[in-house]
């Protein structure tokens, strides 16, 4: 089931601790049951998210905002959800 509308706050996937390809294949299915506009932190801790993270939303028309590594390790990724792709 989708929303209408988007998010007002970014909503969070927590990955960490998963190796490739659960975290992509988690933010696919949050981004399947939110509306266009919306924002989706991803976090995780597998180094190929650094690569399959963007080239997934490249592939999917979405919009990668943010990457970031934390101190402890974790890579905060914020995506925006473009269109009904996902």
């Amino acid at each position: 089931m989708t929303q209408d509308q988007p998010s007002d706050k970014p909503i969070i996937v927590d990955a960490r601790g998963l190796n490739c390809p659960l975290p992509v294949l988690r933010l696919r299915k949050r981004l399947k049951d939110i509306a266009a506009g919306s924002v989706v932190e991803l976090l995780a801790t597998d180094r190929a998210a650094l690569r399959d993270v963007p080239a997934f939303c490249t592939g999917q028309g979405h919009e990668v905002a943010l990457v970031v590594e934390e101190g402890d390790g974790t890579l905060r990724f914020r995506i925006r959800k473009i269109g009904s792709a996902a």
